[in-house]
C-alpha cells in the first residue's frame, strides 16, 4: 500500500507539542503525524514522539501512537503503538536511545 500522507490535502500537521516531562532536563515530544482511517472509515491522527534531552534529539522510530506516554522508569515509557485508529501492542521505549520494544514480546 502507498504510504499515508502526513495530512489530508489543504490540512496542515499538528504542531510539535510536549506530550510528557520525564525530567526537568528530559521531555517527549509529539512530533510528525499521519492520517489513518478506522475500520468504519473513520479518519484519525496518529502521532510519532522524539526524545529531547539538553541538547540532544532522539527520535523514536516507527511508533506511532494517540495516547500519552508513561513514565515506566527512570530510563524508560510505556506506549502502545496504535493502528487504524485503535491501541495495539504496548512497546517500552529507551529514553536514551529511542528504542522502542514490544512488551511481552
Amino acid at each position: 500500500a502507498p504510504p499515508k500522507p502526513a495530512a489530508p490535502a489543504g490540512i496542515a500537521p499538528p504542531p510539535a507539542e510536549v506530550a510528557l516531562r520525564v525530567s526537568d532536563s528530559v521531555s517527549v515530544w509529539f512530533t510528525s503525524a499521519r492520517v489513518d482511517s478506522a475500520a468504519d472509515g473513520t479518519p484519525c491522527t496518529e502521532r510519532v514522539m522524539e526524545i529531547r534531552a539538553g541538547a540532544r534529539t532522539i527520535p523514536i522510530p516507527l511508533l506511532y501512537t494517540r495516547e500519552i506516554p508513561a513514565i515506566a522508569s527512570d530510563s524508560t515509557i510505556e506506549v502502545h503503538i496504535w493502528r487504524h485508529c485503535v491501541p495495539a501492542d504496548p512497546y517500552r521505549v529507551n529514553l536514551r536511545t529511542g528504542q522502542p520494544t514490544r512488551i511481552g514480546g
